[in-house]
């Protein structure tokens, strides 16, 4: 059934014109006209589509619309701009934690969550956090190296 679904996306107010089946990978890459988040396996199994919905990592690609309705919604261009990125964002971009890219958007949205509910992860706790995000380049090192510089430089007051 078709109906009027209004959610915060990254910040920001918006409606739209839905059925209350569809995923909310498809609302955001087609009306809502985001394309961070990504279609990979559309069983929620790769993270690429990951989204944090009221501060909760979500695959979007298994998330029925409805299920967003009223809540907030976060992708990665939520996270900071290219004037003032996010220091996640920023420590991916020095530590070069990324390859193709098709992945990093899910992995820096499943790093905010984590930094949110724990400032200050071990190495193990971020592998942990991340384990579900699928990442054919190799660069798995970096990116477990990139968010805890993020997490250190947050602890330490740099500005998100």
């Amino acid at each position: 059934m078709r109906r009027q679904i209004e959610l915060i996306l990254n910040g920001r107010a918006v409606s739209l014109e839905a059925e209350e089946t569809d995923s909310l990978l498809d609302a955001l890459r087609g009306p809502l006209g985001v394309s961070g988040a990504r279609f990979g396996c559309g069983m929620a199994q790769c993270g690429s589509c990951a989204v944090l919905v009221d501060g909760e990592e979500k695959a979007a690609c298994a998330l029925e619309i409805a299920a967003a309705a009223g809540k907030a919604v976060l992708t990665s261009e939520g996270l900071g701009t290219p004037e003032r990125p996010h220091p996640l964002q920023a420590a991916f971009l020095e530590l070069q934690a990324g390859q193709c890219g098709y992945c990093l958007s899910g992995i820096l949205v499943g790093a905010k969550a984590l930094l949110d509910r724990n400032p200050d992860p071990s190495r193990g706790e971020i592998a942990q956090a991340l384990d579900w995000h699928l990442c054919r380049c190799g660069v798995h090192n970096r990116i477990l190296e990139a968010v805890a510089l993020a997490a250190r430089r947050m602890r330490e007051g740099a500005s998100a």
